[in-house]
């Protein structure tokens, strides 16, 4: 299993960001699709998560601006990110516990993707 993410970059207070990542492989099942970050000198810390019938589990840090979905058919989570704050700076990995052709339930994550937030 593949992920590949991507839309990471800098932007300024107050300005949106749209992360998407695609999972690669010969992939059964996926469940659930998330987005984990993890910041200078912080501990790697829950974003988002999505499960396939669409319920969604937010950190309180970015309730009401963060928005997570999926696409189950091409296997894509999306994570809109609004009202972005210097403090959401972090990189940002793309999670996934996927049941392959191959194997059983497993976790997977993306080489992750910088989001900057300064003036």
């Amino acid at each position: 299993v593949q992920l590949v993410e991507s839309g990471g970059g800098l932007v300024q207070p107050g300005g949106s960001l749209r992360l998407p990542c695609a999972a690669f492989g010969s992939i059964f099942s996926i469940n659930p699709m998330g987005w984990d970050r993890q910041a200078p000198g912080k501990e790697r810390e829950l974003v988002a998560a999505i499960i396939s019938g669409g319920t969604t589990n937010y950190a309180d840090s970015v309730k009401g601006r963060f928005i997570i979905t999926r696409d189950n058919a091409k296997n894509i989570v999306y994570l809109q990110m609004n009202s972005l704050k210097p403090e959401d700076t972090a990189v940002y990995y793309c999670n996934i516990r996927a049941r392959t052709v191959y194997s059983y339930w497993q976790d997977y994550w993306g080489q992750g993707t910088q989001v900057t937030v300064s003036s």
